[in-house]
C-alpha cells in the first residue's frame, strides 16, 4: 500500500469515527477564536474555556483589549500561565486591527502573521474556523500524530505544516487537523497511547513499535 492509499484509509477512519469534530475553544466571534487561541498556548483548552467565559463578558470589542489596563488584564487571564506576555499580545494585536484591519480581524494568511502573538497555528485556525479558508493547523496533538503515524519526520511544525499539506487534500486541511485532535484526546494519547483499541493502527507506518499493544 503506498503512501495516497495509506492517508486515503486514515482520512476515512477519522472522519467516521469523529465526523462532528470541531475546534473546542468556544466563541462567538473572529475576535474571541484570535484571543482564545493565544491563550491556548501552553494551556489547555477547556482551561481556557473557564477564563474566557468572564473575559468576553468583559472585553467585548477590539477596542476593550486595546485599552485594557495590562494589569487587569493579567489578572483577568492569569489562569492561562505566561500571563504577561499574552496580555501583552492581546493587546498590541488588538491595536493592530484597529489601526492596520479597520477593526477588523484580516482573512489572509499574510496579514494575520503580522499580528502580535499570532502564529501559523493560531492563522491557520482562524482562517479555516472562521473564514473557511484550509489551512493545517499544527498543534501538540497533530505534532505527535503526525510523528507516530508516519506522517511527518519533522518535529518543526512548519514542516509538519507542509508535510500535511503535500499529503491531505486541501478541502479537508482544516478538518483533518480538528479530527487529530480528538484522535489525540481519545485514543493516541501524549503518555500512554491506546494502540491496542486505535482504529488507524493498521495504516500507522510505526505500528510495530512496542507501544502499549497489549
Amino acid at each position: 500500500m503506498n503512501m495516497n492509499e495509506r492517508v486515503m484509509n486514515i482520512i476515512d477512519a477519522l472522519e467516521r469515527l469523529y465526523p462532528d469534530a470541531k475546534c473546542s475553544l468556544e466563541y462567538k466571534s473572529a475576535l474571541e477564536l484570535l484571543v482564545a487561541t493565544q491563550l491556548a498556548a501552553q494551556c489547555t483548552d477547556a482551561r481556557v474555556n473557564i477564563v474566557t467565559q468572564s473575559l468576553y463578558k468583559k472585553y467585548k470589542t477590539a477596542e476593550d483589549f486595546a485599552n485594557a489596563d495590562s494589569k487587569e488584564l493579567e489578572e483577568d487571564i492569569k489562569p492561562t500561565g505566561f500571563y504577561h506576555n499574552k496580555a501583552k499580545n492581546i493587546k498590541n494585536c488588538c491595536k493592530m486591527i484597529i489601526d492596520e484591519f479597520n477593526g477588523q480581524i484580516p482573512n489572509s494568511l499574510e496579514d494575520l502573521l503580522k499580528l502580535p502573538g499570532v502564529g501559523r497555528k493560531t492563522a491557520n485556525l482562524v482562517l479555516g474556523d472562521i473564514f473557511g479558508v484550509p489551512g493545517v493547523v499544527v498543534d501538540t496533538h497533530a505534532k505527535r500524530l503526525a510523528n507516530r503515524i508516519g506522517l511527518s519526520s519533522s518535529t518543526d511544525p512548519a514542516k509538519i505544516e507542509l508535510d500535511l499539506m503535500k499529503l491531505i487534500p486541501k478541502e479537508k486541511w482544516s478538518s483533518f487537523c480538528h479530527r487529530l485532535v480528538y484522535h489525540g484526546r481519545a485514543v493516541c494519547k501524549a503518555r500512554k497511547p491506546e494502540c491496542h483499541k486505535c482504529e488507524i493502527r493498521k495504516w500507522c507506518e510505526r505500528r510495530n513499535l512496542e507501544i502499549n499493544v497489549e
